[in-house]
């Protein structure tokens, strides 16, 4: 096999979560350069058509756009019946949906506040999207794969997944979206952590079946942050900078294609050196 068909996705479809956000855009782009049909889990509906059509009209592959709540059951149940009914297959799953910061959910709730303070809402409600949704979606993944004896999953983790954050980088950084100061609460460390061994499990469970898992751990990605925020983050980073928001497209390629095909089970860190220290 040579470079190009290591890297080579034509034919194959991959199921993007979260496909819609900053991202999962990215990761489709990548994918559908190296000839995968695209389809798009996210929220909203609109949103998910309109990534659909960039893609497809950008990389002449064929992009589904679904809107899916991946905490139900039924919606992800739905959102799989109409990419079967479309494609007949799942080939790659990238399980990048994550709660973000600016959840509308929590209006008037302090997404940052201090650990003993901190509201029950979120944390069940960041759990629900950053764990149970990945459970859910690859279920039915799974289900797919396993008939076809083929498959790659990639779960994406966080630097915060691999090791604590340094509070002392958000010190004095206010919350764009909400009341009080930016911080990294303990809900996301929890469920990125988790992530790993949701990997590792499925790796080993799945590996009679032709299906490779692995994790992707990206580190900080710039997007409008205040500049004291990039000026502290950057100073932990041996790379001495935040990442672009595609500098992950390179892994995401390598573990979706048959380049990878002798690694499961793995996480792949691409953090700047971060959790070199």
């Amino acid at each position: 096999m040579n470079m190009k068909e290591m890297f080579d996705l034509k034919g194959r479809v991959a199921l993007i979560t979260g496909g819609a956000g900053l991202l999962g855009t990215h990761h489709a782009e990548i994918l559908a350069e190296a000839g995968a049909n695209i389809v798009i889990f996210d929220i909203d509906k609109k949103t998910c058509e309109e990534k659909a059509g960039y893609i497809s009209d950008s990389f002449s592959v064929d992009c589904l756009g679904i809107a899916v709540d991946i905490t139900d059951k039924e919606s992800v149940e739905r959102g799989f019946k109409k990419v079967m009914d479309k494609f007949g297959r799942v080939d790659i799953l990238i399980n990048n949906a994550a709660m973000t910061l600016a959840a509308s959910a929590f209006e008037g709730l302090d997404f940052f506040a201090p650990f003993e303070d901190y509201p029950l809402e979120i944390w069940k409600k960041a759990l629900d999207v950053n764990l149970t949704g990945m459970f859910l979606v690859t279920q039915q993944a799974v289900k797919v794969m396993k008939e076809q004896k083929s498959g790659v999953i990639i779960n994406i983790s966080s630097t915060y997944g691999n090791v604590s954050p340094d509070h002392r980088i958000y010190e004095g950084i206010k919350n764009p979206y909400g009341p009080g100061n930016m911080g990294s609460p303990l809900h996301y460390a929890v469920s990125k952590s988790g992530v790993l061994n949701f990997t590792r499990w499925l790796a080993t469970y799945l590996a009679p079946y032709n299906i490779r898992v692995n994790t992707l751990t990206p580190g900080g990605v710039f997007h409008k942050h205040d500049k004291k925020f990039v000026d502290n983050y950057s100073n932990h980073v041996p790379l001495g900078r935040m990442a672009d928001e595609e500098d992950y497209k390179g892994a995401i390629l390598f573990l979706a294609s048959d380049a990878s095909s002798y690694m499961t089970g793995s996480n792949m860190i691409v953090d700047g050196g971060w959790t070199c220290w």
